[in-house]
């Protein structure tokens, strides 16, 4: 047995998009039972996540050193993943030391840090590809695993490495929201003939499980997870070929993109809703996402597929597999099929898969 193992696990983060099928995993077979931080107790998702079984929620937030100490108090493990679109890059980098250093004093055993691809960094340092919630989570994810390379006797610690959820191509309030002109699936998105390793949020709780599972390899792993790399061309064949329903993608230059309705509002507002605008650091939400567009339209970031088949040898390998799987999914639920959803005149607050989306970018810090 790894000193490593852990039995109950504090997770920041689990009423997002990622946090809730990652909690779902942990709890699955009650292996693990879970400590859930939530600004919100009474909110839909919290009580989702309670009605699990074996998850506890604390009420609060993770940048409340008092909070923090209350839900690291009778865990071993922890799993963290800051909003990055909450907090913005400053107070993320915060929070995210403080984190580490207050789980090592507590005791914890395994620490799993969430984070995006260090963007910046992989480009060669180019700022045409500075995505702020990318780079933020990205320093610190090299940090933690810096320091673990002096504590890992003490706390062993892993970084979980996602991206775009693929399930934001179907979704509204996201960088690429679809349209539907003429009655044909449309996104308009500035990619040329880039791809996006998209990933599947069904996915993104298997691996975080593996990481407690197996701290004996996991302990100091980066695990970067994608379904593939997706050309937004094959992207929409492969809604057509699931649905029998017209999708098309349509390159699209950045002023074009960014004088759309529905981002126009945006342009100028800090990508990190909680940050002061007038702080030289904060990034414009236009030229935050002008850096995510060209990190994908230009290749920048890769993934080690032959190693995600080794981990997860059931995972979601492609677009198609994951739009399959989702019509269904959601003819089951009650939500209707893929072509039914993305339909503008279904969606409501409920159909936007991002938190900061579904609270229209008003959460508390």
């Amino acid at each position: 047995m790894s000193s490593h193992a852990t039995s109950r696990i504090f997770v920041i983060g689990g009423t997002g998009a990622q946090g809730m099928p990652i909690v779902r995993s942990l709890v699955a077979d009650k292996k693990y039972s879970v400590r859930v931080l939530t600004r919100d107790s009474s909110s839909p998702r919290a009580q989702a996540l309670l009605a699990l079984g074996n998850v506890s929620l604390l009420e609060g937030s993770f940048a409340d050193e008092d909070v923090l100490r209350e839900g690291f108090r009778g865990c071993d493990g922890v799993f963290i993943n800051i909003d990055g679109f909450n907090t913005g890059e400053k107070t993320e980098t915060y929070w995210a030391i403080r984190t580490y250093e207050m789980a090592i004093e507590a005791g914890i055993k395994f620490f799993v840090y969430g984070n995006l691809d260090y963007a910046l960094k992989k480009s060669g340092y180019d700022s045409r590809f500075r995505t702020g919630h990318y780079d933020g989570k990205g320093r610190m994810a090299e940090w933690v695993l810096f320091q673990n390379e002096k504590n890992s006797d003490r706390m062993g610690a892993a970084v979980f490495t996602s991206g775009p959820y693929i399930e934001m191509v179907i979704s509204p309030l996201t960088p690429m929201q679809p349209s539907v002109e003429d009655g044909v699936v449309t996104w308009r998105v500035p990619l040329g003939d880039g791809a996006v390793p998209h990933v599947a949020l069904e996915d993104c709780g298997y691996y975080v499980r593996w990481l407690f599972d197996h701290p004996e390899r996991s302990n100091g792993m980066d695990l970067e997870v994608a379904i593939e790399h997706v050309t937004y061309a094959d992207m929409a064949a492969a809604f057509e070929k699931v649905t029998g329903h017209p999708a098309q993608y349509i390159d699209t230059d950045l002023d074009t993109y960014w004088s759309s309705p529905d981002l126009a509002g945006l342009v100028d507002a800090p990508a990190g809703y909680n940050t002061d605008p007038n702080d030289k650091s904060t990034m414009s939400f236009r030229d935050n996402f002008t850096g995510f567009w060209n990190v994908w339209k230009h290749g920048i970031i890769t993934r080690d597929y032959a190693l995600l088949d080794e981990i997860h040898p059931n995972r979601i390998k492609s677009a198609e597999e994951w739009f399959r799987r989702e019509d269904q999914a959601g003819r089951d639920s009650g939500k209707g099929s893929l072509w039914e959803r993305v339909q503008p005149e279904n969606w409501s607050s409920d159909s936007a898969v991002l938190k900061s989306s579904a609270d229209f970018r008003t959460g508390k810090l």
